[in-house]
C-alpha cells in the first residue's frame, strides 16, 4: 500500500504531465541516483568501476540511441557501432588538432560528426523501410570502418590504425582513476538519458512515434516524414557519437576501427531486444544484462566445474547458455525486461487488494 497515488492532488497540467507523476517515483529515481553518484563510488572496487559498471552506462546510452530510431522512430539500423566509431575518431580528431579543446566540447562535436554521418546514410529512408533500410545502414556499417582504415589521417597517420585517447582534464581536473572516470560516465549518461526521455515526449518525440505506427497517416495529418525520420537518425548517432568517445576516453584508453565491428552493432541491438524496444528504462536494463549475464556465466561455470571441464567446452557452453537464456526471455516476454518491470510497478500499486 506505499505505492499508491491516493491523496496527491494535481492542479496544473505541468503537474500532470511530468516524467514521474507520483511522489514515490520521484523519491526513488532520487535515492537510486543518490546511491549510484554517492555511494556505490566507495563500495565498488577498481575493477567493477572500471570493467563492468563504466561499460554498462557506455553501452546503455548507445543503446538510448538505437531505440530513438528504432523503438521510437521504427527505423531499422544495424550501423550502431559505426556511429559510435565517428564520434570516437571525431572527439579524438578535435582533441588532437585544436589546442586548448576542452574535453566536453571534444565530446558534443564528435556526437555531432556521428550525427551529420548518420543523417547522410539515413536518406535512404525515405524511400526504403523495414529489412532495405537495415541493409543500407549495414553498408554504413562496413564502409565507415573500411574509410577509417584507408585514410589514416583519421588515426594520425597511425600504422595500424590505432589510437590513444589523450587524458581527460575538465577545468584543470584530471580524471585519471576509475572512480573518477565513473563519476564523469554516469553523469553525462544521467544528463542525456533524462534528455532523451524529455524528448521522446515532446512534439518531435510524437511526430516520431506517429511515422512509426502509420507514415501515411502521420503525413496526413500534418507531420512531415522527412524532418521525422532525419531529425531520428541524427539525434540516434548522436547519442551513439557520444557514447563511443565515452568508450574511447573513460573505458578503453586505445581504440582501433575494427573494434567497432558489426559484432558490437548487434550487441547494441540485443540490448535493446533484451531491455525492451521504445523504452529508455529497457537501454538500461538491456544493458546490464548484456554486460553482467557472460561473466556471471563464467563465474558460475568455474565455480562448478572448476578443473573437470576442457576450456573450449566450457567457453561455448557459456555461449549456449547466454544464447537460449536470450530466447526465453523473448519467449516469456517480447517486450522485454521494461515490460517486467512496468508489470510489477502495476501489481504493486493493487497490493495487497486483488483488483
Amino acid at each position: 500500500m506505499l505505492y499508491r497515488e491516493a491523496g496527491q492532488f494535481k492542479v496544473s497540467y505541468q503537474e500532470d504531465q511530468q516524467i514521474f507523476p507520483i511522489r514515490q517515483d520521484r523519491v526513488g529515481f532520487i535515492a537510486i541516483l543518490g546511491f549510484f553518484f554517492l555511494v556505490l563510488p566507495f563500495l565498488a572496487s577498481e575493477y567493477w568501476l572500471q570493467a563492468i559498471l563504466i561499460p554498462v552506462l557506455i553501452f546503455s546510452l548507445a543503446a538510448i540511441g538505437l531505440n530513438i530510431l528504432t523503438g521510437y522512430a521504427g527505423q531499422l539500423s544495424l550501423g550502431s557501432a559505426a556511429f559510435m566509431a565517428v564520434g570516437a575518431f571525431g572527439a579524438y580528431n578535435f582533441m588532437l588538432r585544436v589546442d586548448g579543446m576542452p574535453f566536453l566540447v571534444a565530446l558534443a562535436i564528435g556526437g555531432l560528426c556521428a550525427a551529420v554521418v548518420g543523417v547522410a546514410f539515413g536518406l535512404p529512408s525515405l524511400r526504403i523501410k523495414g529489412f532495405y533500410l537495415a541493409v543500407a545502414t549495414l553498408a554504413a556499417q562496413f564502409f565507415i570502418v573500411w574509410a577509417l582504415v584507408k585514410f589514416p589521417w583519421f588515426s594520425n597517420n597511425s600504422s595500424s590504425g590505432v589510437i590513444s585517447a589523450q587524458q581527460i582534464e575538465i577545468l584543470g581536473f584530471a580524471f585519471d582513476t576509475p572512480v573518477s572516470k565513473y563519476l564523469l560516465t554516469l553523469g553525462i549518461v544521467a544528463v542525456l538519458a533524462l534528455a532523451a526521455k524529455n524528448l521522446v515526449r515532446s512534439t518531435t518525440g510524437r511526430s516520431w512515434m506517429a511515422v512509426r505506427d502509420m507514415d501515411v497517416a502521420a503525413e496526413v495529418i500534418g507531420i512531415r516524414p522527412m524532418f521525422a525520420k532525419l531529425s531520428a537518425f541524427a539525434v540516434s548517432s548522436f547519442y551513439c557519437g557520444v557514447a563511443g568517445a565515452l568508450y574511447a576516453y573513460a573505458y578503453l584508453g586505445t581504440v582501433e576501427p575494427e573494434g567497432f565491428n558489426l559484432d558490437l552493432s548487434f550487441k547494441i541491438l540485443f540490448m535493446i531486444i533484451i531491455g525492451g524496444v521504445g523504452s529508455i528504462m529497457g537501454s538500461f536494463l538491456g544493458a546490464a544484462f548484456i554486460v553482467l549475464l557472460p561473466i556471471f556465466l563464467n563465474v558460475t561455470m568455474h565455480s562448478l566445474f572448476a578443473g573437470s571441464m576442457p576450456a573450449g567446452l566450457g567457453s561455448n557452453l557459456e555461449l549456449i547458455i547466454f544464447g537460449g537464456l536470450i530466447i526465453f526471455f523473448l519467449i516469456v516476454e517480447p517486450h522485454g525486461l521494461a515490460r517486467l518491470w512496468q508489470i510489477g510497478k502495476e501489481k504493486l500499486r493493487l497490493w495487497p487488494f486483488p483488483h
